[in-house]
């Protein structure tokens, strides 16, 4: 192999390690900072090189990075995990070679620019697309390095992202001046404003976080409490119904709340009163934890039964589980391209969903909105339902409500408790999420279900997520997973108490409540928003000098 090729793949995949590293290891969000550098380095030798197909060591890049990262999916389906690594891949590598383009027309810095505000637009779109995958979304590089990060309450995860390319391209632009020589022609005010404003930029957001930080703790003391009990029932999901049946799974949950009872009566009894009917208390059990809920007709399920049954003699205690639940719906006629029809002739549409129920049958429900592709929903169903039914219904047909609506703790003659739940993967879409605050939740929660990727880094990584939104919406989370990672979450995005992998726990402790509301929460992702226009003007000013050849 030649001297230069082996640079080029050396970079390449130096870019694909240093990029990893904030997902896999932590505190070591500080990494994408400069992590982009080899890839921009590689791009200008082979530039100067003349080299052809460049695109092989770019595409290479990106399937190693998301490789390297994401490669649990297929531990859960080896086909959509490759699909995820490949076709995530080829986004990123278009991106990058839209900026190769643009270089023919452009000078200067105006390319890298482009490159910067193309990158955070696609991530932008990307949260809204119907096929979605932004996992690795470049602020989400900070999810294990919060404290770096608190001043995503402003901008929120896209803000991170419009940092890291900042912090790149002014590194890459420093090494470029430094290895062409042009650096020893510039004035000695242009070498101090030129390495003054890399550090400004590369330092002041830490200063920012802190002081962002301390000024948050200061200002939230003294706030009202919800008492939590979080149940992690610890069932393998690959053999959820053979191996125990649904009521001996809700047999057990509610062994694990009975024993709870018994070592911690405070939390059924609060401040020394044997009357628990104005102290309300919320039991949290994980995602999908059964399936045999009908809206509208939960009388019909033998699960909720128990819960209300069980619950009838705790007034004040309020349990929110997961569910898959059914609409059935008489008709002779398809009712939407999502249905499947039963043998009697009936028709169903399926949720992922989150109850809220008490003892004295007061029932709630939401019905996940962002839901797995291929896994939970069928994209584009016009179409791809018709497919799916040639190939004999391999795919899932979730249906999600229109919307956002929150559940409420209840407790005696207190006003109801406004709460959020983000089932699962909606905990990765930050400016969706904020959707529950702005509906006025207190606190948050998430049910979730991260076993179907085993002991990898996805469920790690999926649980660092949460802790972004918590600082996005400085609300406090508990987070319930089936088989852990359970957690307790500040509105700094500090994790406050953990249960183990893999085993049978429960977690108690209380969630702050709040009804202030940050900017981001307020006014949305303005980072991205103007990326997104900055990205659309020199796109257009692109389109016109390739039109009229200038």
């Amino acid at each position: 192999m030649k001297k230069e090729n082996i640079i080029l793949w050396g970079l390449s995949l130096l870019f694909a390690a240093l990029m990893s590293l904030p997902f896999l290891v932590p505190n070591a969000g500080a990494a994408a900072l400069f992590g982009f550098v080899p890839l921009l380095c590689m791009e200008r030798v082979a530039s100067m090189l003349g080299k052809r197909h460049v695109w092989i060591y770019h595409y290479s890049a990106f399937v190693l990075w998301n490789a390297f990262t994401t490669f649990w999916v297929c531990n859960a389906t080896v086909g959509g995990g490759l699909f995820a690594i490949f076709a995530n891949a080829l986004q990123m590598s278009l991106v990058f070679g839209l900026f190769r383009l643009s270089k023919r027309k452009f000078s200067g810095a105006l390319p890298y620019i482009f490159l910067a505000a193309a990158w955070i637009a696609w991530e932008r779109f990307y949260f809204d697309a119907e096929i979605s995958w932004p996992w690795l979304v470049l602020g989400n590089s900070f999810a294990r390095t919060t404290w770096a990060v608190q001043w995503y309450e402003f901008t929120g995860t896209l803000g991170g992202s419009l940092w890291i390319w900042a912090c790149n391209l002014l590194l890459f632009s420093l090494l470029t001046r430094l290895s062409d020589g042009s650096w020893n022609r510039l004035n000695a005010k242009a070498r101090t404003a030129h390495i003054c404003g890399y550090a400004t930029i590369l330092i002041a957001p830490f200063l920012v976080s802190y002081a962002v930080g301390k000024q948050y703790e200061n200002s939230m003391q003294g706030a009202e409490q919800l008492p939590v009990a979080i149940i992690q029932p610890n069932i393998d999901p690959y053999n959820k119904f053979q191996a125990m049946s649904q009521a001996d799974q809700t047999a057990m949950l509610l062994s694990q709340i009975s024993r709870l009872q018994e070592s911690r009566p405070d939390l059924f009894a609060q401040n020394g009163t044997t009357d628990s009917s104005s102290v309300p208390l919320l039991i949290l059990a994980p995602e999908t934890f059964t399936n045999d809920i009908t809206t509208g007709n939960y009388e019909s399920s033998r699960t909720w039964r128990r819960f209300v049954s069980f619950l009838s003699d705790k007034p004040g205690t309020n349990l929110l589980f997961g569910a898959s639940s059914w609409d059935r719906i008489s008709s002779s006629e398809a009712p939407s391209h999502t249905a499947r029809r039963l043998g009697d002739g009936t028709w169903i549409e399926s949720h992922n969903s989150a109850l809220m129920v008490d003892g004295t049958a007061r029932t709630e429900i939401f019905h996940k909105n962002k839901l797995v592709v291929a896994v939970e929903m069928t994209p584009y169903p016009a179409l791809f339902c018709k497919i799916d039914d040639m190939l004999g219904g391999v795919m899932g047909r979730c249906v999600g409500q229109d919307g956002i609506s929150l559940l409420h703790v209840h407790a005696g003659d207190i006003n109801p408790i406004p709460v959020g739940c983000a089932i699962c993967y909606e905990s990765v879409y930050g400016e969706y999420y904020t959707g529950y605050v702005r509906k006025g939740a207190r606190a948050m929660t998430v049910i979730t279900n991260d076993a179907w990727w085993g002991d990898t880094p996805g469920y790690v990584q999926h649980l660092s997520y949460s802790c972004l939104r918590a600082i996005e919406t400085r609300r406090a989370i508990a987070r319930c997973a089936n088989t852990g990672i359970s957690a307790i979450i500040s509105p700094s995005g500090e994790i406050i108490s953990r249960t183990p992998w893999w085993e049978q726990a429960v977690l108690t402790g209380s969630l702050p409540l709040h009804d202030d509301m940050t900017f981001f929460v307020t006014h949305g992702d303005i980072a991205g928003r103007v990326c997104t226009f900055v990205f659309c003007l020199l796109l257009l000013a692109l389109a016109v000098r390739f039109t009229t050849g200038r």
